[in-house]
């Protein structure tokens, strides 16, 4: 069930935006596991987009995690207090990555609810990037794992969302890139309330 690392070797980081909907994601901190459904997503195409951290080829420390082959984590400090969760896509030197935005509580739902101090069945517990990563205790620690190890990766538990039930839309808080603004690289599930406000197009 767990994703294989030649997943995320695929060159197209839209069609794995959407393909990681219904997907499982899981961290394993402590012996405590918790996982949430992902359902909501955001494609960043690498050194030709202007609101990727790669654009231009910008290699930094920070950014130089998303220049891995396909099947590790990036995680970055947002605001200076949100982490954000992305899945590192493509092939080495080509920094693709899937921001994941929200996720509807899975498993290991009474941890989640300590983490973030309100019960599961609260929308906010996970919507958003910066509450879906807090809900699955993702940190800065979580950055540049291997997605096939046993702290974080992705299952396939045969969760599928017809394409009617896939909207997609401009990215949220990427004002910043200019035209690149503008592409329909979020992807979400139609009617789901873990999915982060705006919740339609």
């Amino acid at each position: 069930m767990k994703l294989p690392l030649s997943y995320y070797s695929n060159q197209d980081v839209l069609f794995l935006a959407q393909d990681l909907l219904g997907k499982v994601l899981f961290t394993e901190i402590d012996g405590n596991v918790t996982a949430g459904i992902i359902v909501e997503t955001e494609a960043y195409f690498g050194v030709k987009d202007k609101a990727s951290h790669a654009y231009g080829g910008r290699r930094t420390d920070r950014t130089e995690t998303l220049y891995n082959h396909g099947g590790v984590s990036y995680v970055y400090l947002c605001y200076g207090i949100h982490h954000l969760f992305n899945v590192v896509t493509s092939v080495k030197d080509d920094p693709h990555a899937v921001l994941v935005r929200a996720i509807e509580p899975f498993m290991g739902k009474e941890i989640m609810e300590l983490r973030r101090n309100m019960p599961a069945s609260k929308a906010a517990i996970s919507s958003g990037p910066g509450s879906a990563a807090k809900a699955l205790g993702i940190d800065r620690s979580f950055n540049k794992k291997d997605l096939a190890g046993t702290e974080i990766w992705i299952e396939d538990h045969g969760i599928f969302y017809h394409p009617d039930e896939i909207m997609e839309g401009p990215r949220i808080g990427v004002a910043y890139a200019q035209e690149d603004a503008l592409l329909p690289w979020r992807f979400f599930v139609k009617g789901n309330k873990y999915v982060s406000k705006p919740n339609k197009i």
